[in-house]
């Protein structure tokens, strides 16, 4: 997939909006995605439809519920917002349909880069980039005379000055609740340390590597300097510690960034110190340690063709470029989007787009390793075990899993 295009393409779109056309389905329409707020206005825009029912289910645990939501005949959802990691496990099980003849239909306006092509057929359409980088609050990086960290070594030294000072007692935020949160913080700085998560041209696991070892040993560092309760501190959790002025530091999606200072109750002093810069490196490497995503959504195969032409009206609607005339969307993503021009808040996604960062991968096996890291690692984060145990521990409970799925 050409990812990097995708962000790098939309830092350059500089179009007019086109008016918003009208709406009208004759079918159910139920969607299943992510609960941010990007989201949140593709799934009201969807709803805005009129003649059919539409419903949305935009949940943390949506990825949980979205591959059982459209096993069944009919299809509980309709649609599944999606991204280019989650795409995998609804492509495996065979739940979501080609949508060539519906974009031939009612996507002409689309872009090429917004097509996600899959063995030569469109398999989702994407609406916005993403990518993790660095969340900071400035001023309080004045106080100890630094600069924001552009290393995670840097970030360390930040933490302990930050903390010595007295400033803060846990100043570093993550992601880090175990699960699919710990594992991605994993893969973040897995690549960054230069790692590979396969063998070359094969299924065959490699994070059980001085790169894996490496990456596991930045973390647990960087976790001496968070809440205690860190694993169990999704970016919701991690966002309210910055909101709550509690955290200096921190690697945060750019979709949950450019809105993180806009709620009740955020005092001056934090949405006044708050900064964006681009991700971080380690270990001396160039490669930036975090990955970079897109945001789509996919029509369910065991749905009647009507319904699935009205998801597909209705998702249309969602992304329709009228939306990016209100200026608060129009900093809630890089939106992919005819008429979306660069906003301040979308800088660290473009940064990570400029710095060759590597795309997550879309491999029909990841999903399953993903999940063996975010089952395993936990036990190494708390002291438990070694580093060398805890990325054996993964490979042998993703080996069982892609030897159950025929990968191995």
């Amino acid at each position: 997939m050409y990812l990097k295009n995708i962000a790098l393409a939309s830092a350059v779109a500089i179009m007019a909006s086109t008016a918003a056309h009208a709406c009208n389905i004759s079918a159910r329409v139920s969607v299943v995605g992510n609960e941010f707020p990007a989201i949140q206005t593709v799934g009201a825009g969807a709803q805005a439809c009129s003649g059919g029912d539409v419903s949305t289910n935009l949940t943390a645990d949506h990825q949980k519920i979205n591959v059982a939501g459209m096993s069944g005949n009919p299809a509980e959802y309709t649609s599944a917002i999606i991204a280019n990691s989650s795409i995998v496990a609804l492509m495996n099980n065979d739940v979501i349909r080609p949508l060539d003849d519906l974009v031939a239909k009612h996507g002409k306006d689309l872009k090429k880069n917004q097509l996600i092509t899959i063995n030569g057929k469109v398999m989702a359409v994407a609406f916005m980039a993403n990518a993790q980088h660095l969340v900071y609050r400035d001023d309080v990086l004045k106080k100890i005379g630094m600069e924001p960290p552009k290393t995670y070594e840097n970030m360390l030294a930040a933490a302990e000055k930050i903390r010595t000072a007295g400033i803060m007692q846990n100043p570093v935020g993550g992601a880090y609740k175990a699960g699919w949160n710990l594992a991605q913080e994993f893969n973040n700085m897995f690549l960054g340390y230069g790692g590979s998560h396969f063998k070359d041209g094969s299924a065959q696991p490699n994070v059980n590597s001085e790169a894996g070892v490496n990456a596991l040993n930045m973390m647990k560092a960087l976790s001496a300097y968070m809440n205690p309760d860190f694993l169990t501190h999704d970016s919701n959790a991690t966002n309210a510690e910055f909101r709550a002025g509690n955290v200096a530091i921190m690697n945060m999606w750019g979709s949950r960034a450019a809105t993180l200072v806009d709620v009740d109750g955020v005092s001056a002093e934090v949405k006044n110190g708050m900064n964006i810069a681009g991700p971080m490196t380690v270990g001396g490497g160039n490669t930036p340690a975090s990955t970079l995503w897109w945001d789509g959504w996919t029509v369910a195969k065991n749905v009647s063709d009507a319904e699935a032409e009205a998801t597909f009206i209705a998702m249309m609607n969602g992304i329709d470029p009228s939306i990016l005339k209100d200026e608060e969307i129009r900093k809630q993503a890089v939106w992919l989007i005819d008429g979306y021009s660069p906003t301040d808040a979308a800088r660290g996604v473009f940064a990570a787009a400029q710095a060759s960062t590597i795309p997550y991968p879309m491999l029909p096996y990841m999903g399953l390793l993903h999940t063996a890291l975010g089952a395993e690692l936990s036990d190494f984060m708390q002291g438990k075990e070694s580093a060398e145990q805890a990325l054996s521990d993964v490979e042998a409970a993703y080996i069982a899993a892609a030897k159950e799925k025929g990968f191995l």
